[in-house]
């Protein structure tokens, strides 16, 4: 196997030690990335791409190796090859059709060749006369240069033919650990997850910083998508998860600040608490999923309030965003599903919020806030590794069966993501039962696990399958994980 990895435009018109240090950084983070995948995968680089190489072209590990590219920042997109060396024009065709001759038959198509070095032909010439063969001694359905079903790509470089058998795209962005690091206040919803996805695709490494209002439920599923965005497309470097007990805040405002404005004194409460964090975490900037005018405490005028409240940068991805537009990214990302079955709480709801706060009477509410509750709150943070947040939320009074083999009568709930099923699913014994639950979706269909049985839930790592297990059980159903 080998797989060509282009760069990010961004990346190549940047000086060259600036060049070099992403190029490598990006050489480490997907090695790191690859060698849970297969350890004999080999990442190496030089000034314009990267090569994976690994010995073996079996579609399984070349569709997790592919997973892990479309998903990690740096990446412009790549190119699955076959590398030969370079012959005549004539080589390069069969060469070509070895490849290619099944998937062009019915379907229009063009050749493209990418020519590096000194050769008696040009672009054009084996352009032609590939495209010329293939037409011939193929069943396509003729040649199209605009437009066509299929693009036969092709690549010389010097003295060495790359056959491209298929191209993807990637995020693009920087390669995380190129740049700062910054506390994203997530609160689970659409906004919060795709500002966090945003800033980890700059190369940003993301923590996170949770503002619990009241509720177990809520905060195990923040835990849950901040977790997902990490090892989806974070995984490379480690962060770390901040959760700041707010129920005791929220009720010295309800119980001080006027109604209409509690929303603009909660904001900025939190900035001062993610502040704090923030600064004992040495991180230089904030993230929040805030859009211009989407909910009243978000017009300019009290946006401007809200931040006079920190001198710390205060960075919001989503500004310009429409709603319809951060709600599409959030369904290609995956999160779409996590924010509409978030279990939010918010204690704070003003009859009639201020869309236009003036910043004295917003200090003179704040007079009347008891200070001490706020610094009693960031002291009780909890700060944790994005590990050890699973993990803690795994535990469960009840010891559960983990199986390597099932009984007959087992029944597996796979309880990933569909984008992930339908990437790599689940191969079972003939006759034996899965069902697809994706784990966002478990406690509103709990009900059918009562049914057949016994259940088993799946799930890549094991790490989702244990933490739900554990709730399910807790809850008196009689499920296990399932650990091929």
């Amino acid at each position: 196997m080998h797989i060509i990895v282009r760069l990010f435009s961004e990346i190549t018109i940047k000086s060259a030690p600036v060049r070099k240090r992403f190029i490598k950084q990006l050489r480490n983070n997907l090695r790191d990335l690859l060698r849970p995948v297969d350890s004999s995968v080999r990442v190496s680089r030089d000034w314009e791409k990267l090569d994976i190489m690994a010995p073996s072209d079996d579609p399984e590990l070349i569709q997790k190796v592919s997973q892990v590219l479309a998903n990690t920042p740096g990446i412009a997109h790549f190119s699955l090859v076959h590398q030969y060396p370079l012959g005549d024009q004539h080589d390069v065709f069969e060469k070509t059709m070895l490849h290619w001759k099944e998937a062009l038959a019915d379907k229009t198509f063009c050749v493209r060749v990418k020519r590096a070095g000194s050769h008696d032909f040009t672009s054009t010439d084996l352009e032609r006369y590939v495209g010329g063969g293939l037409n011939q001694h193929t069943e396509a359905a003729g040649v199209r240069l605009k437009n066509p079903d299929v693009t036969v790509q092709l690549e010389v470089k010097d003295d060495q033919l790359y056959v491209v058998e298929a191209r993807r795209q990637g995020l693009g962005g920087f390669p995380i650990g190129t740049q700062d690091s910054v506390l994203s206040l997530i609160s689970g919803g659409f906004d919060s997850t795709v500002s966090s996805y945003l800033t980890i695709k700059r190369g940003l490494r993301t923590h996170y910083c949770f503002f619990n209002l009241g509720g177990r439920e809520h905060e195990l599923g923040v835990k849950e998508v901040a977790f997902y965005l990490w090892n989806k497309f974070g995984a490379s470097h480690k962060v770390r998860f901040v959760t700041v007990p707010f129920e005791e805040v929220v009720g010295e405002i309800l119980k001080n600040v006027k109604n209409s404005h509690m929303g603009v004194v909660l904001k900025r409460m939190m900035l001062r608490a993610a502040e704090q964090v923030a600064e004992q975490m040495e991180i230089q900037a904030l993230v929040t999923g805030e859009s211009v005018a989407q909910v009243s405490s978000q017009t300019l005028t009290n946006l401007s309030v809200i931040d006079k409240v920190t001198d710390t940068l205060v960075l919001r991805p989503l500004i310009t965003m429409d709603k319809n537009d951060i709600i599409d990214i959030s369904r290609r990302i995956g999160t779409e599903e996590f924010a509409a079955a978030m279990p939010e709480y918010c204690g704070v709801i003003s009859k009639k919020p201020t869309t236009a706060a003036k910043m004295a009477d917003v200090l003179e509410q704040e007079d009347n806030f008891d200070f001490s509750v706020l610094e009693r709150a960031v002291q009780e943070r909890r700060l944790q590794t994005i590990d050890q947040i699973m993990a803690d939320a795994e535990q469960s009074h009840v010891e559960l069966e983990i199986l390597e083999q099932l009984p007959d009568t087992a029944v597996v709930v796979d309880i990933r993501h569909p984008d992930e099923v339908e990437q790599s699913p689940l191969k079972l014994p003939a006759g034996q039962d899965v069902l697809c639950i994706p784990f966002y979706s478990l406690s509103s269909k709990a009900a059918s696990l009562k049914e057949g049985g016994p259940h088993y839930l799946y799930c890549d790592k094991g790490i989702m399958s244990r933490l739900h297990a554990g709730h399910l059980a807790d809850e008196g159903y009689q499920v296990g994980v399932y650990r091929p």
